[in-house]
């Protein structure tokens, strides 16, 4: 499987596992000026832009969001946010969705404290 295919999989149980635990997903693969958002769900008055990562292992997903891609990351959510009036008087946070090939994906929830 190559690695788009894989990153394509990953984010479908991301997405899958968001639902279980009561998620409206509200997009998928966002594309913003500043970078694109995984994942973008909803859970009562808290959105969650949410960055899968699969790797061999769960540390080492975890270790390949960099400062970076945080920063990133950060700027794609203020523009999503600015272009979403509904969404302003929600809390945002930023989650990590770890996904190796042989246990149950992570959800790790508020990975660090960036936001807009």
């Amino acid at each position: 499987m190559s690695n788009h295919a894989a990153g394509l999989s990953a984010e479908r149980v991301a997405a899958w596992l968001l639902q279980l635990k009561g998620y409206r997903i509200l997009a998928r693969r966002l594309k913003t000026p500043g970078g694109e958002i995984d994942i973008l769900a909803k859970r009562g008055s808290t959105v969650a832009v949410v960055e899968v990562k699969q790797r061999f292992t769960f540390d080492s997903a975890a270790g390949a969001i960099s400062p970076r891609q945080q920063h990133r990351l950060v700027n794609a959510a203020r523009f999503v946010l600015a272009q979403r009036p509904e969404l302003s008087n929600h809390s945002v946070r930023f989650d990590a969705l770890l996904v190796n090939r042989w246990g149950w994906p992570r959800h790790v929830v508020n990975v660090w404290n960036d936001g807009p």
